[in-house]
């Protein structure tokens, strides 16, 4: 059974969807063109069946994905990210960039398709059009 936080938190509740070990792997793996189950199988060494299986069943259920099927007999279905699922991108992205700046080996960057040149997370207020930094960043209860 999945472990559920009540706490009132973004955070806490995001982790209920995709915070659960081999998820957050499984949905990049979905992002990378890896859809059908048995590549995704293939390329997560040492992820069990039934787990790799619970997962996308509760990706499903979370709305995160969907399946179609693409084999009848035997059933064999394709998966594909949902709107949300591939909104996951900036995670995705967020973590490299981290890993660039704290791993003691880093296997991935990010770069400009144009120039090769590396890249830095900016915030953009869509209010004013500025760019800001962290410092100027609040986070407010919705309730305010």
């Amino acid at each position: 059974m999945k472990k559920v936080y009540s706490l009132p938190c973004n955070i806490a509740q995001t982790l209920n969807l995709i915070g659960d070990r081999w998820t957050l792997l499984i949905l990049h793996r979905l992002m990378t063109g890896h859809c059908t189950y048995k590549q995704l199988k293939d390329c997560l060494g040492g992820i069990p069946s039934n787990l790799l299986s619970g997962r996308l069943k509760s990706l499903e259920a979370d709305g995160l994905i969907t399946s179609e099927l693409y084999q009848d007999h035997p059933p064999r279905y394709r998966y594909i990210l949902s709107k949300s699922g591939s909104e996951l991108n900036d995670v995705f992205n967020s973590l490299v960039l981290w890993g660039e700046k704290h791993l003691t080996t880093c296997y991935k960057r990010l770069t400009h398709k144009g120039c090769k040149s590396g890249l830095e997370h900016r915030y953009y207020c869509k209010h004013c059009g500025k760019i800001i930094t962290s410092s100027e960043i609040t986070v407010c209860d919705t309730q305010e």
